[in-house]
């Protein structure tokens, strides 16, 4: 009876926290909310995820819609340009996925698809450890906790199999080494790794006159497009989580971001 008790008093707890006790549902809609897909062959917009349901209309070649979430195997809950939700088959022959609004999504090598498959991987494996605790100077093999370079590493290792190095500022070495940096979060695409200076203030001025070139590398982040970015960063920010940069001190604290794959 205790242990019953006990279960029930977790499971109340969970609702009043998340809304529910469902911790999958909730992390595949925190990965679904930064997610859009390109419709490459037209496909039915239904109003259920049934092929007896109502067809609101087709999807053309080259549409985008944001994906609301993974409802099934066989269909995806998603939004249109005009707001309008519904459902559309989640067969591959359909969709794929773009990095936010700044890709246009033309190639159609087996190369680039295939980079595109890994970094999905990488992010869906980062967004397995939301909420997961923060802690400065973690443990590089453990997974109980993460400071903002070992969480980076972890997604690297699950999701592609690449171990990255073991710090913020090697990693960006790692990345430049690669070549192709960019000084614009406008010019990142999905997976790209972030790289941020250290806190000066919550404003712009606050970074007025600031030679970046000669600044220090802090923090990492995982760039998942649409103005969004995975990572870690103290204690009281509650662990991994999903932030948007542009407006706040991150848009004037980022230094440089580029691929690590």
């Amino acid at each position: 009876m205790k242990v019953t008790k006990k279960i029930l008093t977790a499971s109340i707890a969970a609702v009043l926290l998340l809304g529910t006790v469902n911790m999958p549902a909730f992390v595949n809609q925190a990965y679904a909310a930064t997610t859009t897909l390109e419709v490459i062959y037209g496909v039915n917009f239904r109003k259920g995820p049934s092929t007896s349901s109502d067809v609101i209309r087709m999807l053309q070649k080259g549409e985008k819609v944001t994906l609301v979430s993974k409802y099934s195997s066989s269909y995806w809950k998603v939004k249109d340009s005009n707001g309008v939700t519904g459902y559309i088959s989640s067969s591959s022959k359909y969709t794929k996925t773009v990095s936010g609004s700044s890709q246009s999504g033309s190639s159609d090598s087996s190369s680039s698809s295939s980079s595109s498959a890994t970094v999905e991987k990488v992010i869906s494996a980062g967004m397995k450890y939301l909420g997961t605790p923060y802690k400065y100077g973690a443990d590089r093999n453990s997974t109980k906790y993460f400071d903002c370079s070992s969480f980076v590493r972890r997604a690297f290792i699950d999701g592609a199999g690449v171990t990255l190095p073991t710090d913020s500022r090697k990693q960006a070495t790692y990345v430049k080494n690669k070549g192709n940096t960019k000084s614009k979060i406008s010019s990142l695409k999905r997976g790209d790794l972030m790289f941020f200076m250290s806190y000066k203030g919550s404003s712009s001025s606050s970074y007025s006159g600031v030679d970046k070139s000669k600044e220090t590398v802090t923090h990492v982040a995982i760039y998942l497009g649409d103005n969004k970015m995975l990572h870690t960063y103290s204690t009281d920010s509650g662990g991994v989580r999903v932030d948007t940069i542009t407006g706040k001190h991150w848009q004037y604290r980022f230094l440089f971001g580029g691929s690590a794959l």
